[in-house]
């Protein structure tokens, strides 16, 4: 399986950072920080004097990174290099180097004091389920817009770790090492596994930045990459400080610019009684045809809301079925394309335990495996709140006096009823979104290619229910069903010596009971396969062809925490750098049997057996479930 974007082999051997085309249309779109209202303000402006403060009536803040002196180059995708459109050869450059350091800024004439400049956005949020007010980018500096020239995938570039802005609050606007070695590879893993998400290009470290955490760290800063960098936080502000003016703007810009457009939208529903799922519209429906208030139909702001609510449904059904949770999945780390966002204390699921959240600080279990989708969804009502005005107005959005003046008195309860049966049709929309998807993915890693309506129960949730019950391995449960072959359990007693495959070295408390079970549920899954893959002639079904479609989504390896606080180790206190390489080149084709000594682009790969071996066997007993905080 190609990981998600990698460009086609059509002979573009790419370009150097200089030469990538290049663009800040975010900042030439939506109102700055008038205290800085030009990039030359903020330039000839002391670094350290744009610090923390509130921002009003902006959706950024022109600020530049801060100088790093000696930053080391530790690790570079070359996953994120294709997809950029960048030359492999361009990351062994000093101008590289310099570039992901935040030291090089590209588009800025520094004597006319004019052109592109570097950004960090505004934005709140809701943490933990409370509003925490302005939050906005306290240590990610966003450098410029770039197109990939032969895939036309577009991206905006940012330094996260780069120094002091108006919305670092009470932190210092640096990333620790520790963090960021944690973000550079599960971005890049994540997106290997065609899991939607944001990227990472590079990751340094700065020899002289000590940050103080709970302890005091060295720094380091990634150079991430985004179709956008937006989240529902963008929004959250906006409302809480009742900025209508600027909620439509950025909901426009959102569907313009980021979407590409609003007939790239899903199509207007006619009845907002009627499921979403029951009869799906023609696309392209325009706004015309809504006649007032008095017609319940949406326009195109709640077209908006159903695709934003769509993408964070597919997104989220991807990390159920891999089992990854994000940690901190508050509103403000809830991004408006859809992609994962914001690494704090995520984490890939060991044992299979629905109760799980890698964040030790969330004692309440807000943010655990189980809850995800319906995080998501809390999350995104309260989006819909944000855009309540413009998606409850239908056809008067437009109207010259509603735009200036907004909702009279009299059609408050109209608007307000109109909003809210919109919001919850989206929630249903949402659930069916997240179901499909969900079985969809499920369906692929089970090795089957059509979907029975008893395959949810019989065999997804039996599976996880016997997982759960005897503490097995979510992903090897996966990958280690996918060597089975059917003739290897074709009688009971043969899937009672199989079922072995899926414990622990050390066993399973309850083995006989454990062996019983799971010898009935590989009987229902073998008696699927033989129906859903038997030839179209009636053929005998051969394993093969089954078994490498399931390793080509049943990854081998995941970065998995206590693999992650080994390269951390390895890394930052005993000075080793190859390692990363490796743990990245494994992270990049996750869907390999083994590495070392195959030819990956033409290249043999040396790598190292015994640590490879190591990192996609069994979960060491102390290294299970691991759980970290938010601060990085």
């Amino acid at each position: 399986m190609a990981a998600a974007g990698h460009q086609a082999t059509s002979g573009y051997q790419g370009a150097t950072v200089r030469d990538l085309p290049k663009s800040w249309h975010f900042t030439e779109s939506l109102p700055p920080d008038s205290q800085f209202p030009t990039p030359g303000d903020s330039h000839k402006a002391p670094r350290d004097q744009i610090g923390p403060r509130q921002v009003r009536n902006a959706l950024f803040t022109w600020v530049r990174p801060e100088q790093q002196i000696d930053p080391e180059l530790l690790g570079v995708s070359p996953a994120a290099l294709r997809d950029l459109g960048i030359r492999a050869s361009e990351s062994k450059s000093e101008e590289f180097r310099q570039f992901v350091a935040g030291n090089k800024l590209y588009g800025w004439d520094e004597e006319k004091l004019q052109g592109g400049y570097p950004w960090a956005q505004c934005y709140g949020g809701f943490q933990f389920g409370q509003w925490a007010g302005q939050l906005g980018d306290g240590r990610a500096i966003s450098l410029f817009e770039t197109k990939n020239p032969e895939t036309g995938r577009q991206f905006e570039l940012q330094l996260k770790g780069a120094g002091l802005t108006p919305y670092s609050r009470f932190a210092d606007g640096k990333a620790v090492l520790r963090s960021s070695i944690r973000e550079f590879v599960v971005s890049e893993a994540l997106n290997a596994l065609q899991i939607p998400t944001t990227r990472a290009l590079s990751l340094t470290f700065l020899p002289h930045s000590k940050v103080v955490r709970e302890t005091v760290e060295p720094g380091a800063i990634v150079l991430r990459f985004a179709e956008s960098w937006l989240r529902l936080g963008n929004f959250d502000i906006l409302r809480a400080r009742q900025d209508r003016d600027l909620i439509r703007k950025l909901a426009t810009y959102v569907a313009e610019d980021v979407f590409g457009g609003w007939d790239t939208l899903p199509a207007r529903l006619d009845d907002p009684e009627k499921p979403s799922g029951s009869d799906p519209p023609k696309s392209g429906v325009g706004e015309k045809e809504l006649q007032g208030p008095n017609d319940a139909a949406e326009n195109r702001f709640s077209r908006l809301y159903r695709e934003i609510a769509r993408r964070s449904a597919r997104v989220v059904a991807a990390w159920q079925a891999y089992g990854f949770m994000n940690g901190v999945l508050n509103t403000d780390n809830t991004s408006v394309y859809g992609l994962s966002i914001d690494f704090g204390p995520f984490a890939f699921m060991d044992n299979f335990d629905p109760s799980y959240t890698p964040n030790h600080d969330d004692h309440m279990l807000r943010y655990s495996y189980r809850n995800q989708p319906t995080i998501i969804w809390w999350n995104l009502v309260r989006f819909g709140e944000a855009l309540g005005e413009l998606i409850g107005a239908a056809g008067l959005v437009d109207d010259a006096a509603f735009v200036s003046e907004g909702v009279k008195e009299s059609q408050q309860k109209e608007i307000i009823a109109r909003a809210e049966k919109l919001i919850m049709q989206t929630g249903d929309e949402y659930k069916e979104t997240f179901l499909a998807e969900y079985k969809r993915l499920m369906l692929a890693r089970l090795g089957l290619r059509r979907l029975k309506s008893t395959d949810f129960d019989e065999l997804f949730s039996d599976a996880l229910d016997a997982l759960e019950a005897y503490e097995l391995d979510f992903n090897h449960f996966f990958r280690r069903l996918s060597n089975i072959r059917l003739d290897d359990i074709s009688s009971h007693k043969a899937r009672k010596e199989t079922a072995a495959v899926f414990f622990h070295k050390e066993g399973v408390v309850g083995e006989d009971e454990a062996r019983e079970r799971l010898a009935k549920w590989l009987d229902k899954w073998r008696a699927r396969v033989l129906e859903d893959w038997q030839s179209d002639d009636g053929g005998k079904v051969t394993d093969e062809e089954r078994i490498q479609s399931m390793k080509r989504v049943n990854p081998n390896f995941v970065p998995r925490g206590w693999i992650l606080d080994e390269l951390i180790r390895r890394v930052e206190k005993e000075g080793e750098r190859d390692v990363l390489n490796r743990a990245m080149h494994m992270a990049l084709n996750p869907f390999e049997d083994e590495w070392a000594g195959r030819t990956f682009n033409g290249v043999v790969y040396q790598g190292d057996v015994e640590e490879e071996q190591r990192w996609v066997g069994d979960v060491p007993r102390k290294g299970r479930a691991m759980q970290c905080s938010c601060s990085s």
